[in-house]
């Protein structure tokens, strides 16, 4: 994990900051640091759904509101656009990114694709640490099905970053961390019941158990299934929201 907006290149990023007085007291002096906490502000409300998609960005609102100057807020924008985050619409200016239920089936697509090759690549290369590491992983998930969705999906990643890392492939890592978007992410867990939730859980081990067994042909087919899942619930959550809106 990165702090002020810097991530490793070879994991999924993901952050949580606590708010504007937080990170001012904690990255004085604003002045220098205001981009990157605007970054790191701006980034988490469109995690966390605050910021919806589709919704416009006005540079002058959030500036008022992060108490800064326009300027660190336009370079935030930026950065955020750059991630994929925010899209800049002509005659619009910068909004949240939305996807359609279609544009949704390509992502989780192409998720399972490079995910389920990862797996496969660090059936090879893992060490025994870094089993240690997804069983611990495993331990913590289960006890978090019943809790807030912040910290189910903070330990979702780091699981699927351990499998990164031994994967051992910058090639593929950085394509996985231009398909992994984090809104979807944390959405689709929003919507996940109490069952679905622990159905995530049971895929995560037995992703483990056959990373253990350095069996690579069934990690990859088990980190397949698990990824269609999650777009299954999204994809069927925002069809309906589709519906709804055309009706």
């Amino acid at each position: 994990m990165g702090e002020t907006g810097r991530f490793p290149h070879d994991q999924i990023a993901y952050c949580m900051v606590g708010g504007v007085a937080r990170i001012v007291s904690e990255h004085a002096p604003l002045v220098r640091n205001a981009s990157a906490a605007a970054t790191e502000l701006i980034r988490e409300s469109i995690v966390e759904g605050r910021l919806v998609p589709g919704q416009r960005l006005k540079e002058e609102e959030l500036a008022r509101e992060l108490g800064i100057s326009r300027t660190p807020v336009r370079e935030a924008l930026l950065i955020l656009q750059a991630e994929g985050l925010v899209d800049a619409a002509p005659n619009r200016g910068a909004v949240v990114r939305s996807h359609d239920g279609d544009d949704l089936e390509d992502l989780y697509q192409l998720r399972a694709l490079l995910e389920g090759y990862a797996a496969r690549r660090a059936a090879a290369n893992i060490s025994e640490a870094s089993v240690a590491d997804l069983w611990a992983s495993c331990d913590r998930f289960d006890g978090l099905i019943d809790s807030d969705v912040q910290e189910l999906v903070k330990e979702n990643l780091l699981f699927h970053n351990v499998i990164l890392d031994a994967a051992r492939s910058r090639r593929v890592a950085e394509l996985i961390r231009k398909v992994i978007e984090l809104p979807l992410v944390y959405r689709s867990y929003i919507w996940y019941s109490v069952d679905q939730r622990r159905i995530s859980a049971h895929y995560h081990r037995q992703i483990t158990k056959a990373l253990e067994s350095r069996d690579g042909e069934r990690a990859e087919l088990v980190m397949k299934e698990h990824v269609f899942e999650a777009r299954d619930v999204l994809v069927s959550h925002v069809r309906e929201l589709e519906e709804q809106t055309h009706d």
